[in-house]
């Protein structure tokens, strides 16, 4: 048998966080392959239903992988001001003026920074990429983990990331996978245009049957998530554009006036999956193969990027330790993102169950709890800081 092709890390999973991660490593001496079952994404003019909040600490992320700089400024939107309602007409305000900062987060599209991402990825000396290609198995010993692809072909690598979505072939390879706890809810997506101008703020109403959330878009469009049952969710793709745009409108207190759908809605299911560790000795997982959470906050994707940017850092300044899979350094990058990502799931646990339930007590105590953090500013700063790494 020919002699396995061997690197140094072989990245599973070429969506936005995996992409990023290569990209990080272009200047790392590293051997890098990138397998993702996708060929290479390919521009649309059309708008994309999948839209994101791209923080500033992961924006700066985006900049130094020197993917930010190609994508087309006219197609982001920044936002500046976020307004966030109770049930009860209790509201908590965040404004970039007072947080001292240009902008709360960059709306933007998914397909736009994936073709960034990999405009990038296409002139990296050290990447071999090996797109429409998925794994029949993984293997690991205490040096390598081994692959074989649907090909035929045998890779080894000293570390594996599984950069390869919520549900994640790498994670149960590697014995890191633990069960979902299912929230019972869709995530409805769809971009509208709107009557009254966003002027670049982001809204967001907690109500006890969902969360609806409608972000800013270039021009007079906006982009809508609302989390509701998955009955709820049936009957809002079922609903004509014309329907839709009406039900949207009417559930946000026709703040942004008329609406009109510009893409089609889509769903997905929404979950919180928590593991022990996201490493184990010759693999890593980042992004949502690491990590499921709420979107109400929108910080999934830019959990993610500071995955990808923490082990990225750990790699590049591993110092005299030349085995990118050791145990040790691993746990390292484990350790690093702990915090990080349970306070993020928790915020979105706990916030969920607070609004989305009937309980008369707690609807009182929540929304006047939102109003008294609405006057303390050092205290909005700080559920904040956070938020913008």
């Amino acid at each position: 048998m020919k002699k396995p092709q061997h690197y140094d890390v072989v990245i599973i999973g070429g969506g936005l966080v995996g992409a990023s991660l290569a990209a990080a490593l272009a200047d790392s001496g590293l051997e890098l392959a990138l397998i993702d079952r996708q060929p290479i994404p390919k521009a649309d003019p059309a708008w994309d239903s999948r839209i994101y909040a791209i923080s500033p600490g992961s924006r700066r992320f985006l900049e130094q992988c020197g993917a930010w700089g190609l994508l087309d400024t006219q197609r982001i939107a920044a936002v500046e001001e976020m307004r966030v309602f109770g049930d009860a007409d209790a509201e908590i305000k965040f404004s970039a003026y007072q947080m001292g900062v240009s902008e709360l987060a960059c709306i933007l599209e998914n397909r736009a920074l994936h073709i960034a991402l990999w405009q990038v990825l296409a002139t990296q000396d050290n990447l071999t990429i090996l797109d429409t290609q998925h794994c029949n198995d993984l293997k690991f010993d205490a040096q390598l983990g081994t692959l074989i692809l649907a090909d035929g072909r045998h890779i080894t690598a000293s570390l594996v990331v599984g950069a390869d979505g919520r549900d994640s072939w790498v994670r149960r390879q590697a014995g890191l996978s633990a069960a979902p706890a299912e929230y019972e809810q869709h995530g409805v997506v769809a971009n509208f245009t709107c009557t009254i101008p966003h002027r670049g703020i982001a809204h967001q109403w907690f109500q006890q049957d969902g969360i609806l959330a409608l972000l800013p878009l270039p021009g007079d469009r906006l982009s809508m998530v609302w989390s509701v049952s998955p009955e709820r969710a049936a009957e809002l793709k079922a609903l004509t554009p014309e329907m839709l745009s009406k039900q949207v409108a009417a559930a946000a207190h026709h703040t942004l006036g008329d609406l009109a759908v510009i893409t089609p809605a889509a769903s997905f299911p929404l979950r919180l999956l928590t593991l022990d560790h996201i490493s184990a000795p010759r693999v890593a997982l980042v992004g949502d193969a690491a990590h499921n959470m709420h979107p109400l906050a929108g910080q999934g994707v830019n959990t993610g990027f500071r995955d990808a940017r923490q082990l990225a850092d750990c790699l590049l300044q591993r110092g005299a330790q030349k085995d990118v899979g050791d145990a040790q350094l691993l746990r390292r990058y484990d350790r690093k993102r702990r915090e990080d990502i349970a306070t993020m799931q928790s915020t979105t646990y706990g916030l969920k169950h607070l609004f989305n339930n009937e309980n008369g007590v707690l609807r009182g105590l929540r929304n006047s709890g939102l109003s008294m953090v609405n006057q303390l500013t050092p205290l909005k700063k700080l559920l904040m800081r956070h938020a913008l790494n």
